[in-house]
């Protein structure tokens, strides 16, 4: 508020209604300017009958690197999208393992497969044509903010203290838990199973993604 400095009272009265509005002009124009907020991001996960948020993603295969388009990749099939804690680390060594011995099955029900961590596109592209983890049979992208995961309502840990990889690396980035989501050629998810609600081991979420898109292809065949 203003200090009235040798004014009458009707003086320093209209002369705080003038800086009052001005204050309350520029308040009302900079609310306007504000960008709308984006809607907010599901606090659990994605449950079947759930359209599927649409998605790019910096990925890798087979050591190229690539744009991965989740709606270029529905209209060929149905995708299984696991979001996984990080590379080079027991459970999802295993999961990318299983994933890979499996892929053909996946490949010959029409299925897509996509797994998506933190970690950086760097660490993915060894971790993606290793042979003993994906050997370069199916694409893995990095969503170094999180953002498609919070899209899903994966949760997300943030970085661990004292957390290596099995060559001794430490970890800098969050941690997914890890999730799975089976999406029909529709865009909508049938399926999501996630290892700490479901209690489920890596492997399982192979296992119980395949027979999903099995059982999709029956009912697509005449």
């Amino acid at each position: 508020m203003m200090r009235k400095q040798g004014l009458t009272h009707s003086e320093y009265v209209a002369m705080n209604k003038r800086w009052i509005g001005t204050l309350m002009a520029g308040a009302m124009a900079a609310w306007v300017a504000l960008p709308a907020l984006a809607a907010p991001a599901p606090k659990t996960m994605l449950e079947p009958g759930a359209m599927a948020p649409d998605f790019t993603l910096p990925a890798t295969l087979a050591g190229h690197d690539y744009t991965f388009p989740l709606k270029q990749a529905l209209a060929k099939g149905p995708v299984v999208l696991y979001f996984f804690p990080a590379a080079y680390t027991s459970g999802c060594d295993l999961e990318a393992h299983t994933f890979s011995t499996h892929a053909a099955q996946f490949a010959k029900a029409g299925a897509t497969i996509i797994g998506v961590s933190e970690n950086s596109i760097a660490m993915l592209n060894k971790f993606e044509v290793d042979p003993n983890f994906c050997a370069g049979k199916f694409p893995i992208a990095s969503d170094p903010s999180g953002s498609i995961g919070a899209m899903y309502g994966v949760k997300l840990y943030p970085p661990q203290k004292g957390a290596k990889t099995i060559h001794g690396q430490t970890i800098t980035h969050g941690f997914f838990a890890r999730t799975t989501f089976v999406i029909a050629h529709d865009g909508k998810v049938v399926a999501s199973m996630s290892s700490e609600k479901d209690g489920i081991s890596p492997v399982q979420h192979v296992t119980r993604s395949l027979a999903i898109v099995q059982r999709l292809q029956e009912h697509k065949t005449p």
